[in-house]
This record gives structure tokens, sequence and C-alpha cells, in this order.
């Protein structure tokens, strides 16, 4: 790929700088408030794994919009896919008049996603409307109501995706009432716990049998690998059984893959890890580079179940979306992305690998691909220190670094940048959260 910003930080002004706070005030008066904002450094433009603000300041983007910008900030190849589309049709409505677009983007999503079965997809706008629709595709198929989904799981901000969502603040507060028939049930977090992959399935299942009863499940949701959660990866073994215990009693397994999706990991999809082929995956953020669609995607009977015009949307499977979509695809294979998501896990290991040991507010470094999380804890427990993370990302944005706070108690760093990322980048922005970590210390002391 070729760069159009030098891929180095550089900051010219404090931070925020002096634009990006008149843009604040005009914000302020204009933007509701509900709408908040990790950090209010407005951006100009980007490139890479580096993003540019309205003052010129360059900052390493270790959070890609929450997991979108995969292949890196405005490719000029995806870019040029858009434009060359817009200037041909911006919109039909697939389900009125239909455009090939649609047909090559789930054509790929059939090629790629794992299962050796036919499989058909279905195309939307969003995440959160992906697994919606991935609700009422179950329902129908099993003609059973109730929803399950894992502790720390998030999976949307509409009303039903919220009741799936674990944590109350700030998603769901004061947003009721919520869906009935949607159970939370326990996850394997393997700090936490301390169990095996085995022993936590057989407790999840266990909750499943007696809360709930397997005969009423339509669905089990699961994240692979939580990222709102906590970048919690459930030890080995965990989703195998569960998927077996869904076989059994004719529950929808399915694959939430919108965060941890489409090379960010390693792999195409995460749950390749586990050695699991679900029964429908959902899809959104990385899939467009940054254009918004999202995929339901799984067995062909399953998809099939619903009659015409029970699912659709008009601005679903958008044909500017799916060229830039159809962009994406090519270029992960073509410059071999899976492998340089392998890459960057390789180098963050040897960079924050030992942090757990070096510094006493981190409890825990765990990831996959470009997909870390680091949990703090109050020194000497496994308490979690929401208090640490507010301060480190405070720190770590004013020096030109961008990147996530996650975990149902608020308190773990997400590290999640772009698989071009460069070594040079990752040790520059390691080093601004370490100094972060020592002023921490240096604060409390």
């Amino acid at each position: 790929m070729t760069f159009t910003v030098p891929q180095a930080r550089k900051l010219l002004t404090e931070l925020p700088g002096p634009k990006s706070v008149a843009l604040q005030e005009r914000r302020e008066r204009s933007v509701s408030r509900g709408a908040g904002t990790l950090a209010n450094i407005y951006m100009d433009h980007g490139s890479g794994a580096i993003l540019v603000d309205v003052d010129g300041n360059q900052l390493i983007d270790l959070g890609c919009g929450i997991g979108v910008t995969t292949i890196g900030h405005a490719h000029p190849e995806v870019a040029a896919a858009a434009a060359a589309q817009a200037g041909k049709l911006t919109h039909t409505l697939f389900t009125v008049t239909p455009y090939e677009n649609y047909v090559r983007v789930a054509e790929k999503l059939a090629e790629i996603t794992p299962g050796d079965f036919e499989k058909h997809s279905i195309l939307v706008n969003t995440g959160a409307e992906a697994v919606e629709n991935a609700v009422k595709i179950a329902r129908k198929f099993t003609g059973r109501r109730a929803i399950v989904a894992l502790d720390h799981a998030f999976h949307g901000r509409t009303n039903l995706t919220m009741a799936m969502t674990y944590r109350p603040w700030p998603e769901r507060a004061g947003m009721g009432p919520f869906p009935g028939e949607i159970y939370s049930v326990p996850i394997s977090y393997p700090y936490r716990d301390g169990l095996s992959g085995e022993e936590a399935a057989e407790k999840t299942i266990d909750y499943i049998n007696t809360h709930i009863g397997a005969s009423e499940v339509a669905a089990f949701f699961v994240e692979p690998i939580q990222g709102d959660g906590g970048i919690i990866i459930p030890a080995p073994g965990y989703f195998k059984r569960l998927s077996e215990f869904c076989t059994e009693n004719g529950i929808v397994f399915v694959a939430d893959e919108i965060q941890a999706g489409l090379a960010r990991t390693g792999v195409w999809f995460s749950i390749e890890h586990h050695g699991v082929v679900p029964d429908l995956i959902t899809t959104a953020k990385g899939i467009a580079g940054g254009f918004p669609l999202a995929a339901v995607t799984g067995r062909a009977e399953i998809m099939d179940a619903v009659q015409p015009g029970g699912i659709g949307g008009t601005f679903g499977g958008n044909p500017v979306s799916t060229a830039a979509a159809l962009a994406v695809f090519d270029i992960i294979e073509r410059d071999g992305l899976l492998e340089q998501a392998q890459r960057v896990e390789k180098a963050l290991w040897a960079r924050i690998g030992d942090w757990a040991d070096r510094f006493d507010i981190v409890g825990d470094v765990r990831g996959k691909g470009a997909m870390f999380g680091v949990e703090l804890v109050k020194p000497g427990t496994k308490t979690p220190n929401p208090e640490a993370l507010a301060f480190v990302l405070k720190y770590v944005t004013t020096h030109g670094v961008i990147a996530l706070d996650a975990g149902s108690w608020d308190s773990v760093l997400r590290i999640m940048p772009s698989v071009v990322i460069s070594e040079e980048l990752i040790n520059d922005a390691a080093s601004v959260i370490e100094d972060a970590f020592e002023a921490l210390a240096a604060a409390s002391a």
C-alpha cells in the first residue's frame, strides 16, 4: 500500500489543538451530548495507521474507528472503487430492482465463511441491524423465541440488541423497557474464572438447562473474541462444546464477527481459531473499509426460512458500499493481510507481552492478530481499575495515540490497529502507553 501520509507520530500543537477546540464549541451547540466522544480531537484525513487532525497533528490510530479500518485509512483502491460506482449508480434498492454488486458480495461471503455447505446472505447497514436480522431468521427457522447471549457481550444499540448487551451503563441506562426472552449466560473468562474451556462450557450449559430450557432456545449468539467486553478470548474447547450442545438441541449457533472478523485476527473469521463452524455469521465494521455495510451469512436452509419481504431494508447492500467491500476482499487476498495481522500479533506480543510482569496495574495481556486487551487492576489484586484506564486514555490521547476503552468494568485498554501498522509505530505507541503507566504510578505515590 502506498501511504499518502508519513507513517509517524508528529505533534505540532497541544492536543486538542486550537481548531479542534473551536470545533468542539460548535459541536456542543448543535450535537446531542448522547453522542459522546473518547477524544475531542477532530480529524481531517488519514492513511494507513495514521490520522491527521485539523491542526496538522499526526496521531497513531490504535482503534480503527472500533475495528473498521482494518486495511488502513482511506485506502486508495477502496476510494477509487467507491467513486467509480458512485458515478454510475448510488441507489436503486436491491429488493426492487437488484444489481450485481450485492450478488458478488454474497458469493464472496459464501466462499470465505467457515463450513462446506450451501450458504446464503442478506446485506444490511450496521452490525446491530445484522444481529437483529439474525434473531429474526433464527426464530423463524426454529419456531422458538428465546435468545441466549454471553456475559460481557456487546451486540448493538438498537432496542433488541441493547437487550442482548451485557452491561447497563452507558448503553442501556434509562432506555427500557426491552424485549423479553433474551438471556445472558456465563462465559469462559480465563483470567478471572481459572476454568478449562470444557469446564466453563458445562457451567454455561447448566445455566441454560436450569434457567431457560434448551428446547426453548432459538439461537445462541457468541462473539468468538469479545471486543467491547474486554478482548475476552474463551479457553480452548469452550466453543466446540457449546456448538455441539446447540446441534444436539436444535439451537442456531451464531458467531457475531462484527468486530473480530474480516482478517483482523489473522484468519478471515475469529471463530476459526476455535475450530468451530457456526450456523450463521454476522459481519460489519471491517467489511467495506469504512463504508456502511453489514451481513448475515449462513446455512441456506436457515437463511431461506424467512418469507420474501421478511428481511431487508432501504439501504441494505448499497451499490457504493458493496463496491468498496469487493475492493476490500481483493486487497486482503492480494496483499496477504491475513499474514499481516499475524505479523502484528507477533510484534505486539514481543513489545507488550511482558507488561503484566513489569507494571503492577496490569493484570493481563491477551489478544489475537491486531486485537489486544490490557486489563488494568488495583495493584496486587484482580480488582478492576477503571480510574487507571481513564488516566491512561487521557494521557495517551494528549500525546498522539488513539486507543480504546473496553470491559464491563471499564478497565481494559483495547488495542486494535490496522493490520498494515509498522513495528516502528507499534513500538512508539507502546512507549507512550508505558509513559502513561509511569505517570500514573508517580501521581499515585
